[in-house]
């Protein structure tokens, strides 16, 4: 079997979640850092489906996009609940998690010094969704069984 291989830039990032999730489930696979930027314009991007990275190859399976990826390895790993329910509420808490980190990098990068103390402020609304659906009894967000949204 040939170890997974990223690529990413040397930063946290888009990458981290899939990293977290290779660790997390002992998970070798080997990163390679696309930078800097000519390398990354040149030998990497006209590669990419999107032109853009993380970059995630398994086997024959060549994917982009960071969720796509994570949602590939939950099926891989088991990570994705016993049913379509279950797949569907992790997809929930995933797709929750990227609009709160979307509206960071957008107030970072666009608007930090006046948006910072609104975003920060509205902050714990928007986390009480999450405490809210984990009201479930269990340790997990599908309950007594880790999922890749965890």
């Amino acid at each position: 079997m040939s170890k997974i291989q990223l690529a990413y830039f040397q930063v946290r990032g888009r990458a981290e979640a899939i990293r977290t999730l290779l660790v997390d489930n002992n998970v070798e696979y080997e990163e390679t850092d696309v930078g800097p930027r000519d390398n990354w314009v040149n030998n990497w991007k006209p590669k990419m489906a999107f032109g853009q990275c993380p970059w995630l190859k398994d086997g024959d399976v060549e994917l982009v996009q960071s969720n796509t990826m994570l949602r590939y390895l939950a099926r891989k790993l088991d990570l994705y609940g016993a049913n379509n329910v279950e797949a569907s509420r992790a997809d929930m808490i995933n797709d929750g998690v990227e609009d709160l980190r979307v509206a960071y990098t957008r107030m970072i990068y666009q608007n930090y010094e006046e948006g910072k103390g609104p975003f920060i402020a509205e902050l714990p609304g928007k986390l009480q969704c999450f405490e809210n659906l984990m009201k479930n009894g269990g340790d997990y967000i599908l309950g007594s069984k880790v999922c890749f949204a965890d």
